[in-house]
Parts: structure tokens; C-alpha cells; sequence
């Protein structure tokens, strides 16, 4: 039987002065790994929707998040193949 891994990403949301920010967290093992920042604010224009605004947000934070870890493990294929790795998503 193969060993399962859980990993956990926990994001959290708030928001402040028309502004909404959301911070995703990449737990492994037991500690924080990665962190993955992404914002979104009402247009002047916009109907007010708090859940788009969420959404958008979370969505901008995990985009950075998975950034950030196809170049760690670009960096750790790099330091073990001593090779240039070419990842995309």
C-alpha cells in the first residue's frame, strides 16, 4: 500500500475600505510553506457583490500560489539534475 500525502491549503479572506484580500496557505508536513496573496476591489461602476469580490481574490491568490510552487520545484529539479528546468503550468 502506498503512502498518501495530504496537503492543505487553507485560504483566508477579509476585507477593508472597498478592498478584498485573500492570503491561500500551503501546509505540508505539518508547517507553512508557501504563501499565495491575490486582492480585488469594487469598481465605481459595480453593482456590490461581496461573493464576485471573494472569488476574484481567492482566484488571484492561488493563481500566485501554484506560481510559486512550479518555480520551487523547478529550483529543486534544477539543484538534482543540475540541468535548467523548463516547467509551465
Amino acid at each position: 500500500m502506498s503512502d498518501v500525502k495530504r496537503w492543505t491549503v487553507i485560504v483566508d479572506i477579509d476585507e477593508h475600505d472597498g478592498r478584498t484580500r485573500a492570503v491561500a496557505r500551503l501546509h505540508t508536513r505539518g508547517s507553512d510553506r508557501m504563501v499565495g496573496v491575490g486582492t480585488a476591489r469594487l469598481s465605481p461602476d459595480d453593482r456590490d457583490v461581496p461573493e464576485i469580490g471573494d472569488e476574484l481574490a481567492t482566484a488571484r491568490a492561488l493563481s500566485e500560489l501554484s506560481h510559486r510552487l512550479l518555480s520551487t520545484a523547478a529550483d529543486d529539479i534544477e539543484n538534482v539534475t543540475m540541468k535548467p528546468a523548463h516547467l509551465r503550468l
